[in-house]
């Protein structure tokens, strides 16, 4: 998780200004975020079943493999269509081994302890995301964006290889799979876990209208340079880093209904908070908001695996990833078309539908299934 980390988030908050050089319009742009949310849904649930049959390492080997591809096309492509391309090869770390990663927490914890081991997974996963996107900004400032990217892409394939290795030697302890289909897997959900994924979509909905855009809006609205811009994405992830220790240890003590309702506040303030920003410090201000979304994310992906049957439990998180991201699949498309008529209205649009899942989620899911 650390090294693939790594490697894609020298890059990949930078992909679509990137996109932009190569020849896409803001609407492809648009296109590329909404087959990235598709994507991330209909692999989740193939990626559940392979971890439940073949087994966790076995699992991850092929979706690291998978990756690799991917980084080796994005590391040749001369056109943006092609970015597309690697795309599909790429989200197979992102999406399908996903699953395999909440059912190694959710098989190895028990309930008491698994905030605590999902905030410890979020955290080795973002510790790389204070360096790397500063780091990759300092290399396109030296080297310009084509050369500077290609560079960082070789970069990914070198640490995806070192990944492969490190996963070889891994142990992880195999579960028989119950031999059930995708609808015995949703009839499975409890009630307050469908009411959970509802509000998500709409959580998320509001992140990915404006997801791919907030790069080009802080860069080319506010005049932001990809220097700094990295250092937005290094605060945004190190006040993720700092709130995520304390918010689940107090968690499990006092429930975690607050906490997934401060990430969904979270969630609707950040766009908000983008477009008031005028300069380089209250874009900072903006990316501290960015970081407090994750307040309760361990909170909210331990509900997720409270809420699984044991036997089905990569398939129950792919089930769950795959309908909340094929539900917010047309939202990053969406806001390309909303960023035409006005580059803050999608921004805007996000705050609205953000505080409705909020609410919803407030109203929804009694305190005694967050806790």
């Amino acid at each position: 998780m650390f090294l693939l980390a790594l490697g894609e988030n020298l890059w990949k908050k930078f992909l679509p200004r990137y996109l932009q050089t190569l020849g896409a319009p803001i609407r492809a742009i648009g296109l590329y975020g909404s087959v990235e949310d598709f994507l991330d849904g209909i692999y989740q649930y193939p990626g559940g079943w392979l971890s439940d049959r073949l087994g966790r390492r076995a699992a991850l080997l092929l979706f690291v493999s998978l990756a690799l591809i991917g980084y080796v096309i994005y590391a040749v492509a001369n056109s943006w269509p092609w970015a597309l391309v690697a795309l599909v090869f790429a989200a197979a770390w992102s999406s399908m081994a996903s699953p395999t990663l909440f059912a190694v927490v959710g098989d190895a914890l028990p309930k008491q302890r698994r905030a605590i081991g999902f905030t410890v997974q979020s955290i080795l996963r973002r510790v790389p995301i204070v360096i790397a996107p500063v780091a990759g900004g300092l290399i396109l400032a030296r080297i310009g964006f084509a050369r500077g990217m290609q560079a960082m892409f070789l970069a990914t394939i070198a640490l995806a290889v070192v990944t492969l290795a490190v996963v070889s030697t891994v142990r992880l302890p195999r579960l028989q799979g119950a031999p059930t289909n995708i609808r015995g897997v949703w009839r499975s959900f409890p009630a307050p876990l469908r009411w959970l994924l509802l509000s998500d979509v709409f959580i998320r909905t509001c992140e990915a209208l404006v997801d791919e855009f907030g790069v080009i809006y802080v860069m080319s609205i506010i005049g932001i340079s990809a220097p700094q811009y990295g250092v937005l994405i290094a605060v945004q992830t190190a006040t993720a880093i700092v709130v995520y220790l304390p918010a689940a240890k107090i968690a499990d003590v006092i429930g975690r209904k607050p906490f997934v309702i401060a990430t969904f506040v979270a969630f609707a303030l950040f766009p908000l908070a983008i477009v008031l920003a005028h300069d380089f410090s209250t874009a900072v201000a903006a990316y501290v908001i960015g970081g407090l979304r994750e307040i309760g994310e361990p909170s909210r992906k331990a509900l997720i695996v409270d809420f699984a049957q044991p036997e089905l439990r990569a398939r129950t998180v792919g089930l769950y990833y795959l309908i909340r991201s094929v539900a917010i699949a047309p939202a990053a498309f969406t806001g390309g078309v909303l960023w035409e008529v006005r580059p803050s209205l999608p921004f805007f649009v996000a705050l609205i539908v953000g505080i409705f899942g909020t609410i919803l989620f407030t109203f929804t899911v009694a305190e005694e299934h967050a806790g």
